[in-house]
């Protein structure tokens, strides 16, 4: 055992956060640490690492735990000085193995070369690879001068580099694009040492995690298996826990009337009766699960033209970010953005909301259109504001439909205590920060919604009220993210950008990553004539009329296959599936591989035939 957390406690003020949570962790686990934003999560991880001290409990260790906070904190003045800390442990393992044979001592060489074998006798190869997949900042660049993603992206580096036995991440998918996402997962599906993982991202969870851990009402619950596995076992034990909540009621409930009528005089079995009904009452009540609802339609009209996109070119001087963009956007449709970090995809947004003049073309928005944006910094909120000012706009009531409430009762509805109404947004975690900014957005009526990023620091429960909403709506959604259990679920219309300016839209996320797939194939395929033999210009072989007309038939049959897969995904995404039985998840499960085999197979065949002239 690596670890073990045992009773532990901790209080904020008067805030109980967590009380009496227990977790373990074994050698080259990888534990799934979930819950709502607030319930302990992050504070656990600084209690698993060293970085709290717990008011109550014991933490024991057999390995010293690398930590990758929300908040990082970066040692040196340069990137490069950052990089070097991290990687001290290897010059370490290095000399000490190099005093070990100066000194004779053949059994510790030994060991400390196997260490060698392990790790690498030569780093700085591992050192490029890891910052070129995770795209850090300049080895030269001053830490003062990084943004938050750069500075999260070479904490996360730091973090890899260490290779600790026990690597603690707190939403490492923050600011990471979708390919990295891919990149980081391949990483810890291989990672030889044991992790505890916090993140939103469902794929992730999903792949790697062998354990999901629940951090509710600051205890702990362990769940064996897949995050798949996890929701249907938290279903049952839900359901088992709310039948048995209220039968206590009711039994206390019944206990109490009989000891209201009774007579003042007690025999020995009714004096029996009245301690089970103390017990009773001195039992914790269940803890009841926090959620909102969040309604966003306007009544706009399916299927009517509400932003159109014509030529459109956009970028800054004679750097051209998006080339002759055209696109008919509809009421009713949510359109997901794809592309690494800094390829257009926010110049986009600051065209369409008129923050940015494009270069040429035309975007042209439907009458009464009203546009809202939540970018990815959570801007358009004062820090100096309480968090009543806020939400109301300096008023005393917000004007829901046609109803006018209270900014108290108002701000209930996404889960803000009263003792919070005073608290300063300076205050607010992320998540916090991004209900607040839900929450003025239902107000605000738009019709048009831009988001950048909205699931970073949302908990799952935030993240199914807000896809549920989006899913709803009767505007239209453009959506920047690389959460890709999101995309998949929520959006119908995807625009992916492959670099020079060149955006194309597709009709899924998995379209467009197997089509830039397939690019990516021909282009390998056509350059291995070249490098094998220069001079020799290779045959290609002619397509036949059958095989012109399989792969007319094949491009139709690959869009309904996709449609089927997407069709599958959001029945898996859906929380009613889980509320059937672990046989029915089964059986989706399998469909959905069962498709996704059937689509590869299509696509190899579409590229035989493609490559044919």
């Amino acid at each position: 055992m690596l670890l073990r957390a045992q009773s532990i406690e901790v209080a904020f003020g008067d805030r109980l956060v967590l009380r009496g949570a227990d977790l373990s962790v074994a050698a080259g686990e990888c534990v799934g640490l979930v819950g709502n934003n607030g319930s302990g999560k992050s504070t656990l991880l600084k209690v698993l690492a060293g970085r709290l001290q717990p008011d109550h409990g014991d933490v024991f260790r057999t390995a010293e735990p690398g930590l990758l906070r929300q908040s990082p904190d970066l040692p040196g003045e340069t990137v490069q000085d950052a990089l070097d800390e991290a990687i001290a442990w290897h010059a370490v393992l290095l000399s000490s193995y190099e005093e070990a044979l100066e000194q004779g001592d053949m059994d510790g060489a030994g060991r400390l070369q196997d260490r060698l074998d392990d790790a690498g006798w030569e780093i700085q190869h591992r050192v490029d690879a890891v910052c070129e997949r995770l795209k850090t900042p300049s080895r030269t660049a001053l830490l003062t001068t990084l943004s938050g993603g750069e500075a999260r992206r070479l904490a996360l580096a730091r973090a890899l580099l260490r290779t600790p036995d026990l690597l603690l991440l707190d939403e490492p998918t923050n600011h990471l694009d979708a390919e990295t996402i891919e990149w980081l997962q391949s990483f810890l599906e291989g990672y030889r040492g044991a992790v505890v993982l916090v993140t939103h991202d469902r794929y992730l969870l999903e792949a790697v995690a062998d354990r999901i851990v629940e951090v509710e009402d600051g205890l702990t619950v362990s769940y064996n298996g897949s995050y798949g596995d996890y929701l249907i076992a938290r279903a049952e034990r839900r359901s088992r826990m709310e039948n048995a909540e209220a039968s206590r009621l009711n039994t206390l409930a019944r206990e109490a009337a009989w000891a209201a009528r009774s007579p003042a005089a007690r025999s020995t079995k009714q004096k029996a009766r009245l301690k089970r009904l103390d017990t009773l009452r001195d039992e914790r009540a269940l803890h009841r699960e926090q959620s909102f609802s969040l309604d966003l339609r306007t009544g706009f009209k399916a299927g009517n033209t509400i932003v159109e996109m014509e030529d459109l070119v956009g970028g800054y001087g004679d750097t051209v970010l998006i080339r002759n963009l055209s696109l008919n956007v509809q009421a009713g449709d949510r359109v997901g953005i794809l592309g690494p970090n800094g390829i257009g995809k926010s110049t986009l947004f600051r065209i369409l909301s008129r923050d940015l003049e494009p270069i040429s073309g035309h975007v042209h928005r439907a009458p009464r259109v009203k546009l809202a944006t939540i970018d990815q910094s959570r801007t358009g909120l004062k820090d100096s504001d309480s968090l009543f000012d806020a939400a109301g706009h300096g008023n005393s009531h917000v004007d829901l439909g046609e109803q006018q409430i209270h900014v108290a009762s108002f701000l209930r509805r996404f889960l803000f205590q009263r003792e919070q109404l005073d608290q300063p947004v300076s205050s607010l975690s992320g998540g916090e920060r991004m209900r607040l900014l839900l929450a003025r957005l239902l107000l605000d009526g738009a019709n048009v919604i831009l988001l950048d990023e909205p699931t970073n620091d949302l908990d799952l429960m935030t993240l199914r009220v807000l896809e549920e909403a989006l899913i709803d709506f009767d505007g239209a959604t453009f959506v920047i993210s690389h959460d890709r259990a999101l995309m998949d679920r929520v959006c119908n219309v995807v625009l992916n950008f492959e670099g020079d300016g060149r955006v194309m839209s597709y009709a899924s996320r998995a379209q467009a990553v197997r089509a830039v797939e397939q690019q990516n194939k021909a282009a390998r395929v056509a350059e291995k004539p070249k490098k094998n033999n220069p001079t020799k210009t290779s045959q290609v072989p002619k397509r036949n009329f059958a095989e012109a007309k399989e792969l007319e038939e094949l491009t139709a049959r690959i869009e309904a296959l996709e449609a089927e897969y997407e069709q599958l995904t959001e029945r898996l995404s859906s929380p009613e599936l889980y509320e059937e039985g672990a046989e029915a998840v089964s059986v989706v499960t399998a469909s959905i591989k069962e498709k996704e085999q059937e689509i590869e197979r299509a696509y190899e065949r579409w590229s035989i035939l493609e490559d044919k002239k």
